[in-house]
């Protein structure tokens, strides 16, 4: 169990099973009602998929953990940052979690966990000042992304936005595992310094 996780009676209970909750709109309710119920709705949907990410990305089973609860403390900060009209707010996510990774990588970092409990939502800048770093970021990442051959992107977007194994692409998309494996490295070597200093 992550340390983000809390229990029902603190944050909630899940949405049931036969409702499919809208991550935007969990994005939209830790923004504006900073609502933990919504933080631990998006935590239980996307939570596994970021640690598998991290664990793709060569992170031993504790520090992909670590990696997932900075993850969703990062999204309760920024919430605000997020527009739908952006893209989805899965992207969004696991670009944040793709940044840690990076971040991690460069520096080994001491910090003690925060207690959700105690964090407030940032709301000193205003929104204009939000919306130009947001900007910022998109498109540093749709720069980044146009670095990559269309090869290197489609493995990529498989791999990050659904979530697919090496396996599942390469049955996908019709070409060899190693090739696979192959580009994918090569984009991480590619993105890395240009991504690195994001937040």
């Amino acid at each position: 169990m992550y340390a983000v996780v809390m229990t029902n009676s603190d944050m909630g209970a899940p949405p049931p099973p036969t409702e499919l909750p809208d991550p935007a709109g969990l994005v939209q309710r830790i923004a504006t009602q900073q609502d933990r119920a919504a933080l631990a709705a998006l935590f239980n949907l996307f939570g596994p998929r970021v640690k598998s990410m991290m664990l793709k990305l060569g992170a031993g089973e504790a520090l992909a953990e670590d990696l997932v609860q900075e993850t969703f403390l990062t999204v309760w900060r920024k919430a605000a940052l997020y527009s739908s009209q952006r893209g989805a707010a899965s992207t969004w996510i696991f670009t944040i979690a793709r940044n840690l990774r990076i971040d991690q990588l460069r520096r080994q970092s001491n910090r003690p966990y925060e207690d959700l409990e105690k964090v407030t939502l940032e709301s000193d800048a205003p929104l204009g000042s939000m919306l130009v770093e947001q900007n910022q970021v998109v498109a540093r990442v749709t720069a980044a992304l146009e670095t990559l051959s269309a090869e290197q992107r489609d493995v990529i977007r498989l791999s990050f936005i659904h979530d697919m194994p090496h396996a599942q692409i390469a049955e996908t998309t019709g070409i060899p595992l190693g090739t696979v494996k192959s580009r994918l490295r090569l984009a991480y070597e590619r993105l890395r310094p240009l991504l690195e200093d994001l937040q």
